[in-house]
């Protein structure tokens, strides 16, 4: 007989199979969490989504408590946010100014390039990765770094750091005027070539610049 011709008795036999039994149960358990960790997971009040992927932000913040030990820094006025949080925007800078960036970068890492898979290009001090070092590429090409670079690659990137400047102040509350570029500021180029040495690996502890 088929399955559907089955009699009640029939069924309730081969419910009473350990194996049948146990599998049944344990799908029953697996679903039932499932859907308790759904659940949990959208009414716990912490998840939360910032921006949708293909979704385009003009600005959006969600703000959360400052941490305490702000409280000691309150004598450099105009060093601490005034609000604290995260915020997404899609509308700092152009799509032409982007690509104009990209291409920025893309001229300056093609003159050299690390050995490993992690790339860096400072175009405020210079330093370009090469191999497994770093050099000084105004040295390395001295005036031939003209060829290279225009003055209008440099205003870019001078206006487009503005108007990151300018967003972080307005976002947070404070002035553009005590916001400072922290260095090292590169642009990164990383891919899936094995490291060669640690530079290439990010998460060894090191100091960026003691003062």
């Amino acid at each position: 007989s088929t399955k559907k011709d089955r009699s009640p008795r029939e069924v309730q036999r081969l419910w009473q199979r350990p194996w049948l039994r146990t599998a049944g149960l344990g799908a029953g358990l697996v679903l039932t969490t499932l859907l308790l960790w759904s659940n949990l997971g959208a009414e716990d009040g912490v998840t939360e989504v910032l921006a949708r992927r293909g979704e385009v932000v003009a600005g959006r913040f969600i703000e959360v408590p400052c941490s305490e030990d702000y409280d000691s820094h309150r004598r450099f006025e105009g060093c601490t946010p005034r609000k604290c949080g995260r915020g997404v925007t899609d509308v700092v800078i152009t799509r032409e100014e982007a690509e104009q960036i990209r291409s920025i970068a893309e001229k300056g890492l093609s003159l050299g390039g690390s050995d490993g898979g992690a790339s860096i290009l400072d175009l405020h001090s210079g330093a370009l990765s090469v191999g497994k070092h770093f050099v000084n590429l105004y040295r390395y090409f001295g005036d031939k770094i003209q060829n290279i670079f225009s003055e209008e690659d440099f205003q870019l990137y001078r206006e487009v750091r503005q108007k990151v400047q300018l967003t972080i102040a307005e976002a947070f509350g404070i002035s553009a005027s005590s916001l400072h570029l922290t260095k090292p500021t590169f642009f990164s180029r990383i891919n899936s070539t094995e490291a060669r040495t640690a530079h290439d690996e990010y998460w060894h502890a090191h100091v960026d610049k003691v003062s």
